[in-house]
């Protein structure tokens, strides 16, 4: 009987002490590498009415992309460039500007000091169709650039000529008040991101064969959430890594045949075993790496105790954390390779038995997989299944590295994040789930951001590429400051 008093007291001690460890830990944790503030150039004066306009000129330009390595309307992204010209003067004239692969633009204002890797900001100019039969469900016609109630409406105008012209509005802004940067500035804006991105990989290909390393990249991405399902209120969330993309073919082949004879497995049967196959193998999620731990130590301030103690001992709740998240489709995005099938086809007649039946599934890669990793875990499982085979279909591209929130360049960008934020809101790491033009620069930079200081519901993300997308006027004036004090600051 002693035995088992002495062995309760043991567990009860153990049990404390690591009680003890968690309270610890939970009262003691600050994020890991958390930047330090840095001291920003007074934002220029400027008119954020003026800069709205322009953005409404600019979405009445339809430089549309629909199709890989076709330019639909090459007049359309002449009289973008005309426009930019004649509404920037002082930018144009003393910023170098080049042509790139026919409609991509590079812009350079060169540095004090030619030994500094220079920062770069990028942008694009192209938009995505609006879908035929939605117009009268805008508030706005699509392509009219009206503004209405403190918005500006339109096709482009989050995505992402709203940047695009912000960071013009930023630099014509600063010359006009004798802006003379020691670090060279410049700006690359894309003219077919909506579709591959084949403008600025031929724009980061020239600026790799001239030998520039940029010391950082700013792209599109991220953006401050102002209701975020962990927080409940606004957080900063500055992209330090985007996911891979694969879209792959599943065949499914069968003996074929009239339909009133079915043999025992047909096509369409192995297809969608294969499907039921590839979503029951779910890729491997976890807290061990990547942006999301980053993000969630960021955030863990204005989380929940229970939630913040689970976070500093990620060494017992892990698993809880990891379960958790995944329950949500936007966490479990974050964790893992997502899988989504979204294409089915296959079959010619209705009593008759295709011979092939196809699907299309789409992967978002996370940084800890690649573009092989992913298609041998395909493969792997439905090998069990006969007739079928899985092969890529177009071109793959892999995640991109896990840029630093150690460096000088994040701190800058971070600071810049929190000045143009909502008091208070935290500034946090993540990972973009979509792709962006600046993975093309990824090899050629010492690190990649994605973010601008446009405040968003999570309801106004689904205006993005949707009905009704628009930027606030309000927001035009917090990218123009931001970018003014990131492009003033990081290039003294």
């Amino acid at each position: 009987m002693k035995w088992v008093w002495w062995g309760a007291a043991a567990l009860l001690a153990i049990v404390l002490a690591v009680a003890g460890i968690a309270a610890v830990r939970t009262a003691t944790f600050k994020p890991a590498g958390a930047p330090a503030a840095v001291e920003l150039a007074a934002a220029p004066a400027f008119d954020v009415n003026a800069a709205a306009g322009r953005l409404s000129e600019a979405i009445r330009i339809q430089t549309i992309s629909r199709t890989e390595n076709v330019v639909e309307d090459p007049a359309a992204f002449a009289a973008l460039h005309a426009l930019l010209e004649r509404s920037y003067p002082r930018t144009h004239a003393a910023m170098r500007r080049e042509i790139v692969a026919g409609h991509s633009l590079l812009y350079t204002l060169p540095g004090s000091d030619a030994s500094l890797p220079p920062i770069l900001l990028m942008a694009h100019q192209d938009v995505v169709p609006v879908e035929a039969g939605t117009e009268g469900d805008w508030e706005a016609p699509p392509f009219s650039g009206e503004i209405k109630d403190g918005f500006v409406y339109g096709r482009g105008a989050a995505d992402d000529k709203g940047s695009l012209i912000s960071i013009l509005e930023a630099m014509e802004a600063l010359l006009a008040r004798g802006f003379t940067p020691k670090r060279t500035v410049m700006f690359a804006f894309g003219h077919d991101e909506e579709v591959l991105g084949a403008g600025a990989k031929a724009t980061a290909d020239l600026i790799r064969e001239r030998n520039i390393r940029p010391w950082f990249v700013l792209d599109e991405g991220m953006a401050v959430i102002e209701d975020h399902p962990l927080t409940g209120g606004p957080v900063a969330l500055i992209g330090i890594a985007e996911k891979g993309y694969m879209t792959v073919r599943v065949t499914a082949r069968a003996a074929g045949g009239h339909s009133s004879m079915p043999g025992a497995d047909t096509a369409a049967e192995r297809l969608a075993r294969a499907i039921l196959a590839l979503r029951s193998h779910p890729f491997p999620g976890s807290l061990d790496d990547g942006p999301a731990p980053l993000m969630l130590e960021a955030l863990a301030p204005k989380l929940p105790l229970m939630t913040r103690a689970a976070i500093a001992n990620r060494w017992a709740f892990g698993g809880v954390l990891t379960s958790r998240m995944a329950a949500l489709p936007s966490g479990n995005a974050l964790l893992r390779t997502t899988i989504a099938p979204t294409m089915i086809d296959g079959g010619a007649k209705e009593n008759v038995l295709p011979q092939e039946m196809h699907a299309i599934v789409n992967l978002r890669l996370h940084p800890r997989d690649s573009v092989e990793s992913a298609l041998a875990h395909l493969r792997g499982s439905v090998a069990g299944i006969e007739g079928v085979t899985i092969e890529p279909s177009g071109t793959p591209n892999n995640p991109s590295p896990v840029s630093s929130t150690t460096s000088d360049s994040y701190a800058l960008i971070a600071s810049a994040a929190a000045a143009h934020a909502p008091e208070s809101a935290p500034v946090a790491p993540m990972l973009v789930l979509g792709a962006t033009d600046s993975r093309h620069y990824v090899p050629i930079a010492e690190n990649v951001y994605r973010y601008a200081p446009v405040w968003f519901r999570e309801e106004d993300t689904r205006r993005v590429h949707g009905t009704g997308e628009r930027m606030s006027v309000e927001n035009i004036g917090r990218m123009v400051g931001f970018y003014a004090q990131v492009i003033e600051t990081g290039s003294r």
